[in-house]
């Protein structure tokens, strides 16, 4: 989905305070990517920046083409339920958004968090969500 489906999807998403992990994280083919955590629903994503166009104008100009919107694509990686277990799980996130690839970081740790996510309160709901992965039986 792109990022004002995301919004418009959860009204919450839009009047909720986020925290920016980096945007300077990297995909497989060199692409841009962003972190974050919408603090109402819980939600960690990444949202990807395509790589921008770059042409010649005949006249040896060099231009990039703009981003738009619509191009800029999110998914939501996991539904962590508090500040403190999101800060467990990207733990070291400063060190690893330079490397080649970094958000396959992002990825490994939201579906395989560290055993302990900060997160002490033992109150429903405090479990750890990945989107498309099974419950443990």
């Amino acid at each position: 989905m792109d990022i004002e489906e995301f919004y418009d999807a959860d009204p919450r998403r839009r009047q909720s305070a986020e925290v920016e992990f980096g945007r300077d994280w990297s995909d497989e083919a060199g692409g841009r990517a962003e972190v974050s955590w919408v603090v109402d629903t819980g939600e960690l994503y990444v949202m990807n920046e395509p790589i921008e166009p770059v042409f010649s104008d005949g006249l040896g100009d060099v231009a990039v083409e703009p981003v738009h919107m619509k191009d800029m694509t999110v998914e939501i990686l996991a539904v962590i339920p508090s500040r403190s277990a999101v800060d467990a799980v990207l733990d070291g996130w400063q060190d690893a958004m330079g490397t080649p690839n970094s958000i396959a970081w992002v990825r490994e740790r939201a579906l395989h968090p560290p055993a302990d996510t900060g997160d002490h309160t033992g109150a429903e709901g405090s479990t750890i969500e990945v989107p498309g992965a099974s419950p443990p039986e």
